[in-house]
């Protein structure tokens, strides 16, 4: 199948070819004709399957018939990075449609909130935005969305992470109940099942590959105490030709500290954490993206934010809180069928939510064994309240057999 068979409006289309968009991937094969149609959807697919296409194509093609110079389109969104994201794909699948989007997104930045103004007063075809900084503009009165057809919430599990279930029923009651709406999750929870309810009517449901890890990813685990994590980090980065690294850790406390203990090493690393004026934010990223630096350590915030292709290497310095989480951190790597490596820490107090992780993705991780120059690390034994004190190397649970091997290459990306 190719994206010619979708039929869409002729300048939408050209904007594909334009991308080098060339043989949908399943979720697109899936969701543009039903969304085409003007189907409610609820589409469950991981990070990397191309669905920021899947939703923005039908949009497009349907602005590009019915033109107007009133907001028709709303995509929400839980992150500044992911709403950038999405509008930057955006603007090159509408180079030749003449379609407007705006960026609305918060921050310290009182001229970015002036801009916003300007520009949502001047007027645009569709608002990408993240629910708190849109919910400010809605209250003081300027943003017109009494004619809007079509409501897409991206990754909504997360925004419902961030609690921002109160801003989204705000901002629905802003806008008509006769309209085309789009709900696309990594995960489906039962609280995600509730929101489903409320904001679909009569909805098909898609999934793809849920809770799975991209075939691609080459996956293994360290146990380790945590006194260990820092220099077992230098110790792997020290052994490979780095290219595009990231590390992702549960707090900015712990981000701060590991750039500057890899900073001290010689390495080339900067962080991302949400103490940076987004300013600084979008040039770490752009740098990153440009590989002006290879190594980027991030809050598990920006996880589901970015988008790069060929991320050679993901590191879980600390084991996700939630289970689902793990597929969407490995998701950075081995992006849309390419291939790469992901690597987890674990410490004794991870080890229950580890065995969850595994229990949820129907496989047996790699545990490998810890460089004598680092020493022994906790045993991996779940169901006990403690680790033992020795190298997991000598437990039954290493064997190569269950590493899991890459798999193919294809370049498009979310």
């Amino acid at each position: 199948m190719k994206f010619i068979d979708f039929n869409l409006h002729q300048n939408v289309f050209e904007g594909v070819e334009a991308m080098g968009f060339e043989e949908p991937s399943p979720v697109q094969k899936l969701v543009i004709p039903l969304a085409i149609q003007g189907k409610d959807l609820i589409a469950c697919a991981q990070t990397g399957t191309g669905k920021t296409a899947a939703y923005l194509l039908p949009l497009m093609h349907h602005l590009s018939i019915n033109r107007s110079s009133k907001i028709k389109g709303l995509i929400l969104a839980p992150t500044r990075e992911l709403v950038l994201q999405i509008d930057q794909q955006f603007q090159g699948f509408a180079y030749y449609t003449g379609l407007e989007s705006i960026a609305i997104y918060g921050g310290n930045d009182s001229s970015v909130w002036e801009q916003q103004r300007v520009a949502i007063e001047r007027g645009c075809n569709v608002l990408i935005a993240s629910p708190g900084r849109l919910l400010s503009h809605l209250n003081l009165g300027y943003v017109d969305l009494k004619e809007l057809e079509f409501l897409i919430l991206d990754e909504a599990d997360k925004m419902l992470d961030m609690g921002f279930v109160d801003d989204l029923v705000k901002i629905i009651s802003y806008i008509p109940e006769k309209r085309q709406t789009l709900l696309f999750s990594a995960t489906m929870p039962p609280k995600i099942r509730t929101l489903a309810n409320k904001v679909c009517k009569k909805p098909e449901e898609i999934n793809i590959a849920v809770s799975k890890p991209a075939e691609g990813v080459l996956q293994a685990a360290y146990l380790v105490y945590d006194n260990q994590k820092n220099k077992l980090i230098a110790h792997l980065l020290a052994e490979k030709e780095l290219d595009s690294v990231i590390i992702f850790s549960s707090t900015k406390q712990k981000v701060k500290s590991l750039v500057g203990d890899l900073v001290k090493a010689g390495f080339a690393a900067k962080a991302i954490h949400s103490d940076l004026e987004q300013s600084v934010r979008e040039s770490v990223m752009r740098d990153f993206r440009n590989r002006k630096f290879p190594i980027l350590v991030a809050t598990d915030i920006v996880s589901r934010g970015i988008d790069i292709d060929n991320i050679g290497l993901i590191v879980n310095y600390d084991v996700p809180h939630d289970a689902e989480d793990y597929v969407h951190r490995v998701g950075r790597t081995a992006r849309a069928s390419s291939t790469g490596v992901a690597l987890t820490f674990i410490n004794p107090t991870d080890i229950q939510r580890f065995a969850r992780i595994e229990k949820l993705i129907g496989d047996t991780i790699y545990k490998a064994p810890n460089p004598e120059s680092i020493g022994a690390g906790p045993a991996y034994e779940p169901g006990k309240t403690k680790g033992g004190n020795r190298n997991y190397s000598k437990s039954k649970g290493n064997k190569n057999k269950n590493f899991r091997k890459p798999s193919g290459h294809n370049k498009q990306s979310n």
